[in-house]
């Protein structure tokens, strides 16, 4: 089976490796090909257009950026749909809008296209690791087809339904993300204001009731002043408004969230720290 990969960034990179470690033949485009380089030089093969990727691929798999990315890979003048056809399928693993993985698998079913949306959780870590949670909306018979593909980048992979529910499933996920991560900041500055040694807090927290990913992954990178992306603040904050969004369509109201919208939005858009990664939203409590 030869696979097209289009996305290599930190996340892109680290799935290309693990489907090539699986056996994968894996032809890979990005907009900017020296962000390409450690896929090429793991053994994936450069291909100069969206569509020069999808010709010869039985499966496309895209991870971009904004869903305005999503957009342009798919329907653009050299994108995937342009030459897509019948028997292949179509992985979007971008976080993106439940409306827009709709507008993707609707173009799709009219050539005979499989399509999911499958959008993962697990940051830099899990796509190196192959450890990547996987939530999947589409066809279950495509679902099945696929499996062993999506199970050389992930360990929990999870169909919720059809066209979009991937993507509400990631919402889901983001929305408790969000908790984490306003709640590891706001601990480990308390603790620090009131003297506690970092370190021994952090271990105390991961071994009680108050435990969680954010704080056992992020929380050492904080103390070393590590601030690089595993997963970038303004790709976070871009998760975070299409959770407002969607939930403001359902006549939803979710307020904690739109305070930790309202963090991530004046990190990125006031203190223009949007390429830090997402526990780099200590910077907006220092600048306070």
């Amino acid at each position: 089976m030869k696979i097209g990969f289009i996305g290599t960034g930190v996340m892109g990179t680290g799935m290309i490796k693990n489907l090539l470690k699986a056996g994968y033949a894996v032809d890979v485009y990005n907009r900017t090909k020296e962000h390409a380089s450690g896929a090429l030089n793991a053994g994936a093969y450069w291909l100069d257009t969206p569509a020069a990727v999808t010709q010869d691929s039985d499966v496309v798999i895209t991870i971009v950026g904004f869903p305005s990315d999503v957009e342009e890979v798919y329907f653009g003048d050299n994108g995937i749909l342009s030459v897509a056809h019948s028997g292949q399928t179509l992985i979007d693993m971008t976080t993106s809008s439940p409306s827009l993985a709709k507008k993707i698998t609707e173009a799709g079913a009219t050539n005979n296209i499989g399509v999911l949306d499958a959008p993962v959780s697990g940051g830099d870590v899990g796509a190196a690791t192959g450890t990547l949670t996987i939530m999947v909306g589409g066809s279950e018979t495509i679902f099945e087809k696929v499996k062993p593909v999506l199970s050389a980048m992930g360990s929990t992979i999870t169909r919720f339904g059809e066209a979009g529910q991937g993507q509400n499933a990631k919402m889901a996920n983001q929305i408790m993300v969000a908790g984490t991560m306003t709640g590891m900041i706001e601990s480990l500055e308390y603790a620090k204001h009131a003297g506690i040694d970092l370190p021994q807090m952090i271990a105390t927290i991961n071994g009680g009731a108050a435990a969680n990913w954010s704080m056992t992954n992020y929380g050492p990178r904080i103390l070393q002043g590590d601030f690089q992306p595993g997963f970038a603040a303004k790709h976070f904050l871009k998760d975070l408004r299409i959770a407002l969004d969607s939930a403001d369509e359902m006549k939803l109201d979710l307020p904690a969230t739109k305070v930790a919208r309202d963090l991530y939005q004046k990190m990125t858009d006031e203190l223009h720290l949007g390429d830090l990664g997402t526990q780099g939203l200590l910077k907006v409590y220092e600048q306070s």
